[in-house]
């Protein structure tokens, strides 16, 4: 999501200091191991997990499969949306692929601080904006690029941790099968 974070961080640059120091205030940072999970099926996620440092995954389990929806690496902002927004039980799961350094912030608490500083809530509208934008490339990319085209897309997302991704959750991400997506790297 690098143009979207880019965006984000733009219109962050416009808070002033008593907006930031608010975020900052309630903001808490965590790490996680390779394997932990950050958001459990059947749990409402109550924190948005903002990226420092490893990859994380979110997925959900299919017909007797897992099905990779999202890998987020630095910058990104791990969530199960419609849990995070309407508060009802998570269909997906979130897991660390690596070790995970993360700032995380509870929803209560932005709720809040958004009450006082009016910016925020146009931050959450634009996250959101960018959240849509990011899904509709999304979509786009399914339906339009190749599944060689959509693997190089991924690899240039984080190509410094790309390698540490099992390549099950990559040919599922990727809405391929494990043959087709070893026929695709032999050829790159």
């Amino acid at each position: 999501m690098n143009l979207y974070y880019q965006k984000l961080e733009q219109f962050i640059e416009t808070l002033d200091e008593q907006t930031l120091r608010a975020v900052e205030d309630i903001s808490i940072e965590k790490t996680f191991k390779k394997g932990d999970f950050i958001l459990k099926q059947g749990d409402i996620c109550k924190f948005s997990f903002t990226i420092i440092d490893g990859v994380a995954r979110k997925f959900y389990n299919g017909d007797k499969k897992e099905m990779t929806t999202e890998f987020y690496f630095a910058d990104d902002v791990a969530l199960s949306f419609n849990s995070y927004l309407l508060q009802k039980p998570s269909e997906e799961v979130i897991e660390c692929v690596t070790d995970l350094r993360v700032k995380c912030i509870s929803r209560d608490n932005f709720q809040k601080v958004k009450q006082s500083f009016p910016k925020l809530v146009e931050y959450d509208l634009l996250f959101t904006e960018m959240y849509a934008a990011w899904l509709e490339e999304r979509l786009f990319d399914f339906n339009v690029l190749s599944a060689t085209e959509r693997y190089t897309k991924l690899i240039q997302m984080s190509p410094k941790y790309f390698h540490q991704i099992k390549l099950t959750h990559i040919a599922s991400y990727l809405g391929i099968s494990l043959e087709t997506l070893s026929r695709i790297r032999s050829r790159i």
